[in-house]
């Protein structure tokens, strides 16, 4: 069947005049109209892709890039959320004040201390978890989709239903823990119960999520390897350490950065856990996280230029995430 570029004629090209034949003569009705469809033809070629991909770059460049900017500048001024159009140059000012402020130290290290306590485990159970769903099961897909249910709950009702569970005088896990012997828990006024109370929301939310990528990337290893394996007699837990981690190298470093990076942005849990729904993440600020300490400083301090800062600070420890994560997996590749 003949397509439209076959039927088209090419371009005249040379030094005719237009709707003329190289020798001068005039062209016929039909050869105008097929020149003219394969003009047509050519810039709907050339043009089309970047029509396609336009809306793409206009969300972004209106969403994404211009508050990205918008930020870095306001990041340099005195801005208060009051009159966000008077701005005063400060310059480096707002980021030795934070660098200077106690409350950022401490919502630096409550983030690296909640993401560790929520990553490592997160991650190992979610290994056990593929592990056992790479086996033929019966009805595996109802498990792989129960899996996900957690990461497809609201963060707000799953936050609300962990806050009934690790109530003081009525939550389960204190009469759980009476029932043993051990005294009542102050799950949302300590540190360290507050932390763990907050990293097991994210725990639950997301392990179901990594096994499932874990479970992807285990179906993508060839089965001569585990064949080959057991021929020499090996285990299926000698194959587990021998074979599957291996081969799962770098999928595991993007479930690590990813979740290191998702740490790192902790908001939702330790807001909706505190139980003064402030951003203060408890009396003490046990459980601030950095995402906290930026919310309290921009919409409940109304200092945006504080604000913008801290969101540049976040910024960089990303990019910084991201460069290791380019490091280790060029040695990775290099190594194999």
């Amino acid at each position: 069947m003949a397509t439209r570029s076959d039927t088209a004629a090419s371009p005249v090209k040379g030094g005719a005049a237009p709707g003329r034949r190289p020798d001068g003569s005039p062209l016929s009705k039909e050869e105008k109209r097929r020149a003219k469809l394969s003009r047509r033809w050519q810039r709907d070629a050339r043009w089309s892709p970047y029509t396609f991909v336009a809306p793409f770059f206009l969300l972004f460049a209106a969403f994404g890039l211009f508050p990205l900017i918008y930020t870095g500048w306001a990041s340099l001024h005195q801005v208060e959320l009051t009159a966000p159009t008077d701005m005063n140059w400060v310059g480096l000012k707002n980021y030795t004040r934070i660098f200077d402020d106690d409350f950022f130290w401490n919502a630096a290290q409550n983030t690296l201390t909640i993401g560790l306590i929520s990553t490592v485990p997160q991650l190992m159970m979610a290994m056990g978890i593929a592990h056992i769903l790479n086996y033929k099961l019966r009805a595996s897909t109802f498990y792989r989709v129960a899996m996900l249910a957690p990461y497809a709950t609201s963060i707000a009702a799953a936050t609300l239903v962990f806050v009934l569970l690790y109530g003081r005088d009525y939550g389960m896990i204190n009469w759980a823990l009476d029932f043993v012997g051990i005294d009542p828990i102050g799950w949302q006024d300590d540190k360290w119960p507050g932390q763990f109370a907050v990293s097991s929301i994210v725990i639950w939310r997301w392990t179901g999520y990594n096994a499932l990528i874990y479970l992807a990337a285990m179906q993508a290893i060839p089965q001569d390897l585990y064949e080959s394996a057991a021929l020499d007699g090996a285990s299926r837990w000698k194959q587990f350490l021998h074979v599957t981690l291996p081969s799962l190298r770098p999928t595991i470093l993007f479930t690590v950065v990813v979740s290191t990076i998702g740490a790192s942005q902790l908001f939702g849990e330790p807001l909706l856990f505190d139980p003064n729904k402030g951003a203060s993440g408890g009396a003490e600020h046990q459980f601030q996280t950095l995402g906290l300490y930026l919310y309290e400083q921009g919409w409940v301090n109304q200092h945006l230029g504080r604000a913008s800062a801290i969101a540049w600070t976040m910024f960089a420890i990303l990019i910084v995430i991201g460069i290791i994560n380019h490091v280790i997996s060029r040695r990775l590749r290099a190594s194999s």
